[in-house]
């Protein structure tokens, strides 16, 4: 559903609106996904990279191991070291293999002669720690892999080392004898460790086993926040310290005989892979700034063109609707909107034209049923005349039957003059001065003018207005009011009935009803009986006579109107002002 304050926005600023959402939400869907695919991308970059260093950790590892492990393996094969090992004299063993040593030294790492039992008979290099002086149970566990080499990680008293381990045989009567052991290796610490991280690319390192952190790159709270989140997470997944996220990958470490003693976890940070996803989010912001500015500048720009021709026939269309159809568009385009206004020019001319024919035609129809509404009110006094006249020409009458023939042509001479001038009134808007006048004997006058045409249809007429009530009246049109007020109610009952006339004073005027007990007025002409040429199906006249009486009612400050059910008759009512009391005398009926 479209909100209301929408509907009442203008064309230009529903297209800006428009288009500036449309403009963010494709800007903001294309960024979400361009930022998803470069974070995947990083991620996986990340994800490499810590592949990477772990190879690297490996070659490095293996390399130092592989370097101890074939010094180891000179150093047995030679006959001179070969008689210095079997004295047992730890100086003697340490001059005859000065030489190598000093390439070993170079690695920092530790070289012990034990005998075949594990005992330690001499140290060749590095700050050997006490703990391995005593018995190393590590030689015995790689006795069973002898006479080959055997290398792995060796936890001594919570130090973890890597070694090498070489068995030295002589030849004896009973074959190869083993006289020593050559015990070669690397401790790791954090120095061997920091070498690892600026070797790997920054890539952090730590070992651990089951009873405690060995040694770690990071520091002791992150040690611990990783380490317990690593216990907690699958190895696909990213671990924190609680401020930054790593990739990582675990290794196990494992001792001479493949027995894991403990693990590698290799961790790369994603503080970098942020930092540039952020400045990346930054950089999106600004150019989505950028771009929905110009493109609403831009929009503004070509929506006004657009929308300028569509105001212009909005304008256009409400000045139509002010009846002026002389406007017209100016046509600026060959597109959709220049046919447009094109076509509303001519539709413009069209209705002009329309117009023009309408007015013309009606003005003939009018003067037309004028005409006719005319002749047909003149024809009954106009025939009164012509009877009464050629009477008196063709016939030789009695002095009395010569005065009643001239009084009818007098009265049908004087209506005849009395409706002219009520049409030249009302044409021109004029009223003549009223006089005080007996409302009974005004409606006498009409009741006695068409009293033989109600006894000829059996229609009785009763007159029920009280003989005093008087008020001001131009009398000859209010006499023709209650003509055409009866005449109507006459023509709708032509097989008889009643029409009674009432008035009755009400607060300083009066209320006079013309009722009869004919079929009433049907509800679909009712709001339209007192306009000019509505008949109601009279079988004659064209409907000027309710349009004259209601503006003789208008005329004398009043309002009429009529009350009707379908089969029950109908009621003409209108109220006049000014009404009084006066000395009743005898009134004419």
């Amino acid at each position: 559903m479209i909100p209301r304050w929408f509907s009442r926005l203008s064309l230009l600023w529903k297209i800006l609106l428009s288009t500036s959402v449309a403009v963010t939400l494709l800007f903001g869907v294309t960024g979400e996904i361009v930022l998803n695919h470069i974070s995947q991308t990083m991620s996986d970059s990340l994800n490499e990279e810590v592949d990477t260093s772990f190879r690297a950790y490996q070659s490095l590892w293996n390399s130092r191991a592989a370097l101890l492990s074939s010094v180891s393996s000179i150093l047995s094969t030679l006959p001179g070291v070969k008689l210095a090992f079997g004295t047992g004299d730890e100086a003697t063993i340490r001059d005859s293999a000065q030489e190598l040593w000093s390439k070993i030294s170079e690695e920092k790492a530790i070289f012990l002669v034990t005998d075949p039992g594990g005992k330690v008979v001499a140290s060749l290099g590095g700050d050997i720690p006490p703990s391995l002086r005593k018995n190393m149970d590590v030689v015995r566990q790689a006795a069973a892999q002898f006479p080959k080499q055997a290398s792995g990680f060796f936890l001594q008293d919570g130090e973890l080392y890597h070694i090498s381990v070489t068995p030295v045989y002589v030849d004896s009567p009973q074959g190869q004898s083993l006289i020593n052991v050559l015990v070669a290796g690397i401790h790791v610490d954090a120095v061997v460790l920091q070498e690892l991280k600026q070797q790997t690319g920054g890539s952090e390192f730590l070992f651990e086993t089951p009873e405690r952190v060995i040694a770690s790159t990071l520091n002791e709270r992150a040690t611990r926040v990783v380490l317990r989140n690593v216990a907690r997470a699958s190895a696909t997944k990213r671990v924190s310290d609680g401020v930054v996220e790593y990739a990582w990958f675990p290794t196990k470490l494992e001792d001479v005989n493949h027995k894991p003693v403990g693990q590698l976890l290799i961790l790369r940070s994603f503080e970098g892979v942020q930092r540039r996803l952020t400045e990346l989010y930054t950089n999106i912001i600004l150019l989505w700034v950028v771009a929905v500015s110009a493109g609403f500048v831009l929009t503004y720009v070509l929506a006004r063109r657009i929308v300028e021709p569509v105001k212009q026939l909005d304008r256009a269309a409400a000045e139509v609707a002010r009846q002026n159809y002389a406007i017209e568009v100016a046509v600026t385009s060959e597109d959709e909107m220049g046919r447009l206004a094109r076509t509303f020019n001519t539709m413009c001319a069209s209705i002009r034209q329309a117009r023009e024919d309408l007015i013309r035609q009606e003005r003939i129809s009018t003067i037309g049923r004028l005409s006719a509404s005319i002749v047909h009110d003149l024809r009954n006094p106009l025939a009164a005349i012509y009877g009464g006249a050629e009477m008196l020409v063709d016939r030789e009458l009695p002095p009395g039957h010569v005065r009643r023939l001239a009084g009818n042509i007098y009265q049908a001479s004087r209506r005849i003059q009395e409706l002219l001038q009520d049409l030249l009134d009302v044409s021109r808007g004029k009223t003549r001065p009223m006089e005080v006048c007996r409302l009974r004997e005004a409606v006498s006058a009409a009741i006695e003018a068409l009293g033989p045409a109600a006894e000829a249809q059996g229609v009785q007429l009763i007159l029920a207005i009280p003989a005093e009530i008087e008020l001001p009246l131009d009398r000859s049109r209010m006499e023709r009011t209650f003509v055409n007020l009866i005449s109507n109610a006459l023509e709708a009952m032509p097989g008889g009935g009643e029409v009674r006339i009432s008035a009755a004073l009400e607060k300083g005027s009066v209320l006079v009803q013309v009722a009869d007990n004919g079929p009433g007025v049907s509800p679909e002409i009712r709001s339209q009986l007192f306009q000019p040429f509505v008949s109601a199906g009279k079988r004659n006249g064209l409907g000027l006579g309710l349009a004259l009486t209601r503006q003789t009612v208008l005329d004398h400050g009043g309002d009429i109107w009529v009350e009707s059910e379908p089969g029950h008759g109908a009621r003409f009512c209108f109220r006049l002002p000014g009404a009084q009391v006066a000395q009743p005398h005898g009134a004419r009926v």
